[in-house]
């Protein structure tokens, strides 16, 4: 197990989150016809909104709402299109709830639309790669940004470790020079992303705890992918409790923030991970006295 260290995660309008002692959970809330699992089940606005506070009171702290599917072969939608979706759920959620808004865009235009509207985190499937613009965004707002790691359209390297580190110190170093000081970032490895095989994906598990070499916070995205599918042999929506298993796994591998559908489940999980964590803190425990 990895001893995952103390930080504040500064994020806009003045919040923060602590990491470190606790994991917490994002949920994941689509305002889309077409997400891989759950399209269509928060397509209009007051559904989303609906189901964003029920997270909430299912123990989520973030809300990551997205406008636009990233599932593969997806039909992309344009800015206008996806500020339509996200825009009033944002507005809602800020105005009812005090949870934290994270905005799921590689746009910088609807990252800086949804800050406004009450949004705390920017993130960004993309690494600030696609439009580096967005790191400008966060660097003038003060938003938290989550930057993920993804192999699509470029040939990656053969070592699923080295691929990580060359990915993100490219997006790193987009950040560095538009001005955002490294306690904004967190790193999302992009489970799913381009890891085309589920071996490849256990692999990245089974080596997660090397990218604590980047020194920045880490959030998994594992919710229902298809290499848990594969696995198990379940269908998308029946794959929770296998998502539940690698929150525990990747809790005790490092993670501190965890992407997900179903938030009750996990949070389960993650208070059992919690547990053996500040268990082990215990003079003595280590060395099985």
């Amino acid at each position: 197990m990895t001893a995952i260290g103390k930080c504040i995660w500064r994020l806009a309008h003045g919040r923060s989150l602590e990491l470190g002692d606790k994991g917490w959970l994002m949920a994941i809330v689509n305002v889309t016809p077409d997400s891989f699992s759950d399209g269509g089940d928060h397509e209009t606005a007051a559904r989303a909104i609906e189901h964003a506070l029920a997270c909430v009171e299912d123990g989520a702290v973030i809300i990551d709402i997205g406008g636009e599917s990233t599932r593969p072969g997806a039909a992309p939608v344009t800015e206008d299109i996806e500020k339509a979706r996200i825009l009033p759920v944002i507005d809602a959620i800020a105005k009812r709830s005090d949870a934290l808004i994270s905005v799921d865009t590689y746009r910088a235009a609807t990252a800086r639309a949804a800050i406004e509207a009450g949004a705390h985190i920017i993130n960004d499937v993309w690494a600030a790669q696609r439009e580096p613009a967005i790191a400008d965004v966060a660097a003038q707002t003060g938003a938290g940004l989550c930057l993920m790691h993804s192999g699509r359209e470029r040939q990656k390297l053969d070592d699923v470790i080295e691929d990580q580190r060359f990915f993100l110190e490219r997006s790193l170093a987009i950040c560095a020079a538009a001005g955002v000081a490294r306690e904004h970032i967190v790193l999302d490895p992009g489970f799913g992303f381009a890891k085309e095989t589920a071996e490849e994906n256990f692999a990245l598990m089974a080596r997660f705890e090397e990218l604590a070499s980047l020194g920045l916070p880490l959030l998994a995205g594992t919710s229902r992918k298809r290499f848990l599918g594969t696995a198990t042999g379940r269908d998308a929506r029946d794959r929770d409790v296998a998502t539940a298993a690698t929150t525990a796994i990747l809790r005790l591998m490092g993670a501190s923030l965890f992407r997900v559908h179903n938030v009750a489940i996990n949070r389960d999980a993650l208070a059992v991970a919690d547990a053996m964590l500040a268990a082990r803190q215990k003079p003595g425990v280590e060395h099985g006295a």
